[in-house]
Formats: structure tokens, sequence, C-alpha cells
């Protein structure tokens, strides 16, 4: 694999992790910090604006991991995906933390 085959797949398992809590916040009907928000990622987004953003998320992370070449066979495609996907949430996690106080 190509070099930019890495950093798609990086960036594809970002994508992943970070539809999660908008998916899973929007879906039971309540607000979370988005992008989209006033101030961008630390007020709150509605429901549907936070459902819209992961998949919009889900669509990226698949179109990032397909072309990135990620394979269950290739133990390095997997390992490189899951530390773009455990940096974001790292990342994350202390983001909506704060968003949250």
């Amino acid at each position: 694999m190509q070099w930019y085959h890495y950093v798609m797949l990086f960036f594809g398992g970002a994508f992943l992790a970070n539809f999660v809590p908008h998916f899973t916040r929007g879906v039971v009907g309540e607000p979370f910090p988005s992008p989209f928000a006033h101030p961008p990622g630390k007020g709150l987004s509605s429901p549907t604006v936070n459902v819209l953003w992961a998949l919009a998320n889900l669509a990226a992370a698949y179109v990032l991991l397909r072309y990135g070449r990620l394979s269950l066979g290739s133990w390095l495609s997997v390992v490189v995906a899951f530390i773009g996907a455990a940096l974001i949430s790292v990342q994350l996690s202390l983001l909506f933390a704060k968003a949250g106080r």
C-alpha cells in the first residue's frame, strides 16, 4: 500500500469514531455540541442536526476506509484506523467534558 492509504485509514477511523456520539445523542432526542452550534463545538445543536452530522461522518468514514483499502486481513491497516479512532475519541472526550461544565 502507498503512504496515502494509511492517511486515509487514519482519518477514516477518526470519522467513524466521531459518528458514534452524534448519532447516539441525536437518535435519543438530546441536543449535543456540533460544529454547527454557536459557538461551534461548545453550544448545543438539535438532535436532527446531530443525526445529519453523524451520517455525514459515516459517509466520509466509508469513503476513506474503502479507498484507504481497509482489510481485516491486514493487521497494519486495522491498527492505523484504530489509532485514528482512538486519538479522536480521547480528544473529543476532553472537548465534550469542557463543553458540559
